[in-house]
């Protein structure tokens, strides 16, 4: 029963924000921006990442449904200087990963395990919730079940894509999700973070398996990686502060929310309280175009009341 009434918050915290129309469309494009020496990205929902070797390229995410896919793997086709292809996704929400029908069959699909365990969950109700919706519904039709990944593995995995272009895959712990993934392009020192790290967007637990205590986890271990570039899924690419900012918010409201709780106030004042508090404290957070920051204060501030004991 629990896991269910999960669904339902997670499926209507994401009904409050996709109503609004400072999403970009679902539709990806061609258009393709040099990041660093070795990746590429096509900036959209999400924004899709290239990362390219001599040997193998390796795409994050692939765009929403089997169209986008088709568009995805064509980019990375003219990108490639080698003839692998290969795959992973950032964690299992429809836009990063409902796309991988459009890859050819021989893209060799990679992704943590637990990753893999969280779609067979959650993913048919949270794809459910997509289909339904008016934006992402062209874009799913005819969908069926996702093709498993070839390649699982358990907290990271090393990939040598020619040159002496390295590539970690990480899994170090629940956030977002249960099984949110991060990509670290070692000789670019780039960190492509999913929808762990963003630009000055108000972050959302959005499964049943995450929480904002482990996700801080997370945001601390990735510290000692001290990247060049931060590369997030949907909003503009930064730097290492990225990190620190985004722990620094979510430590901020944490302990806010925790006092007002202490004091007895209820979770829908701390809301209005706490939106008063992002408008104030966080202008730059509330001007930010890539994500309807307002909106999403409510489901922020009620999962934080919610972990709080």
């Amino acid at each position: 029963m629990r896991y269910h009434a999960v669904v339902r918050l997670t499926i209507a915290f994401l009904a409050a924000t996709a109503a609004y129309a400072q999403f970009p469309s679902p539709t990806l494009t061609e258009v393709t921006t040099k990041v660093s020496e070795h990746v590429f990205m096509t900036t959209g929902f999400p924004n899709v990442v290239y990362v390219v070797g001599n040997a193998a390229t390796l795409v994050v995410d692939t765009g929403l449904g089997t169209a986008n896919g088709a568009l995805v793997a064509r980019v990375a086709k003219r990108l490639s200087k080698g003839p692998k292809l290969l795959l992973t996704t950032t964690h299992y929400h429809p836009e990063h990963a409902a796309g991988v029908g459009g890859f050819p069959p021989e893209t060799i699909l990679i992704r943590p395990a637990v990753q893999q365990q969280e779609l067979e969950k959650e993913g048919e109700q949270t794809m459910t919730f997509f289909k339904n919706s008016p934006q992402s519904a062209p874009s799913l039709q005819g969908l069926g079940p996702l093709r498993p990944p070839d390649i699982t593995f358990e907290s990271e995995a090393k990939l040598e894509l020619g040159g002496g272009l390295t590539v970690r895959l990480m899994f170090l712990g629940a956030g977002h999700t249960a099984s949110d993934e991060l990509i670290f392009v070692e000789p670019d020192r780039a960190l492509i973070t999913g929808d762990i790290v963003q630009n000055k967007v108000v972050p959302s637990v959005a499964s049943s398996g995450g929480s904002f205590s482990s996700w801080l986890t997370v945001l601390d271990k990735l510290v000692p990686l001290q990247p060049r570039l931060v590369i997030p899924t949907h909003s503009k690419v930064g730097d290492a502060s990225l990190i620190t900012s985004e722990a620094a918010f979510i430590r901020d409201m944490q302990s806010r929310a925790a006092a007002l709780k202490r004091s007895g106030v209820s979770s829908s004042d701390a809301v209005t309280r706490l939106t008063e508090v992002f408008k104030t404290n966080y202008a730059d957070w509330v001007a930010n175009t890539d994500w309807p920051n307002l909106n999403s204060m409510t489901g922020f501030v009620n999962r934080l009341y919610a972990e709080i004991r």
